[in-house]
């Protein structure tokens, strides 16, 4: 046991929120991760199209993510620098010329685009369809493998230790800690932190408390093959300004999807037909490409708190427990500051000044704020 650590620290859930965390505090306390799937990044944090845009999300996670880009560079998980367009058609100026007067307040980089400006960016969009668009140009792709497995690596060196195939099945105080049962067997533990992704509040009700109301939301994505003769390797990510759609490159191909939150139980989620054939028609309709039959379609979950907030924080009601989950479609972007703001929590310790000067406190990101009074002891 580490000096003046809290002796063992058990983390359900191996994707990129509960792995960062672990990575963070293996070299202060005996660190296991518990991965119910096969392998690490299996569901959520396997399947993203991670982009790092310091205008995605609502304030809290856009304070997030300016907190993280130095990590993310220095880490060099910044594989490509991307670029971001929000494409409005004809009829959207005042929704361009007004979206952009929000992004450019919270990130000077942000240009308004004309048509011609935009058309010349990507040339799939005819200069006539479109009034211009929202451009942030320093938005990058995020090598999110690189990412896993620096963190995997990283608890590693510091003594952690990773368990895949294992299932969580109860968790009970005992003693001064807590008792962990798993399909392989029993672990004691001073503090179970429950970074399952879709399934925190199924976690939570293994430990006997009520969830916080987490909601899984399923998207769909495909692989398609880019025009003839195209260079799209500097295409910027294109979404729609009424978030119908997007597409990006991806290794020499595009991604495409309908920028779907449809509400799911937790599952190994699988993409509809449906929604694939949707996403296609709408890119097919706003863009001069040709799509025909996708390939390779999938679908992961993407999971938000109520207030799309992500939550990190002991839980009132039961000593231990400690709350890491909503990063929602957020999670590469700002896993890495939230592990290090996780890590203050539980040693006890001030959040990092960097995070604390641009807005973000400890109260706005606790399980508390999803707890009537009569829920807490």
């Amino acid at each position: 046991m580490r000096s003046n650590s809290p002796g063992k620290i058990i983390v359900i859930g191996g994707g990129i929120a509960g792995l960062s965390l672990a990575a963070e505090i293996a070299d202060w306390a005996e660190v296991t991760v518990i991965e119910r799937e096969p392998h690490l990044g299996y569901h959520a944090s396997g399947r993203s199209a991670a982009l790092f845009s310091e205008t995605y999300g609502n304030r809290l996670v856009r304070a997030l993510t300016l907190a993280s880009r130095q990590a993310i560079a220095d880490g060099g998980f910044a594989a490509h620098r991307r670029g971001a367009l929000h494409v409005g058609w004809t009829g959207d100026d005042a929704a361009v010329d007004r979206l952009a007067g929000e992004l450019q307040a919270l990130v000077p980089s942000v240009r308004r685009l004309s048509a011609a400006e935009l058309h010349a960016l990507v040339p799939v969009i005819a200069r006539e369809a479109t009034c211009g668009g929202v451009y942030e140009p320093d938005a990058v792709d995020v090598d999110t493998g690189k990412m896993l497995a620096a963190s995997a690596s990283a608890l590693k060196a510091g003594g952690g230790i990773i368990r895949t195939g294992e299932e969580v099945r109860a968790i009970s105080p005992d003693g001064r800690g807590l008792r962990v049962e798993t399909s392989a067997g029993v672990y004691s533990a001073d503090i179970v932190v429950n970074a399952a992704g879709a399934w925190v509040d199924v976690v939570a009700g293994l430990a006997g408390l009520s969830g916080l109301g987490f909601q899984p939301k399923r998207r769909t994505a495909f692989l398609f093959d880019a025009p003839a003769g195209a260079d799209i390797s500097n295409w910027p990510l294109v979404v729609d300004l009424h978030e119908q759609f997007y597409f990006k490159p991806d290794a020499g191909r595009l991604i495409g999807s309908l920028a779907d939150e449809t509400d799911s139980e937790p599952c190994d989620a699988w993409p509809e037909d449906i929604d694939v054939a949707i996403a296609v028609d709408r890119i097919e309709q706003a863009t001069s490409m040709r799509i025909g039959r996708p390939s390779t379609p999938w679908a992961g979950l993407r999971t938000f708190a109520p207030d799309r907030t992500p939550v990190a924080g002991f839980d009132p009601r039961l000593p231990g427990f400690f709350w890491l989950g909503g990063q929602g479609g957020y999670g590469f972007q700002v896993s890495l500051t939230l592990a290090r703001m996780s890590a203050a929590l539980i040693r006890g310790e001030p959040l990092p000044a960097d995070v604390t000067a641009l807005g973000v406190a400890a109260a706005a990101l606790a399980p508390d704020r999803f707890l009537t009074p009569a829920a807490t002891p």
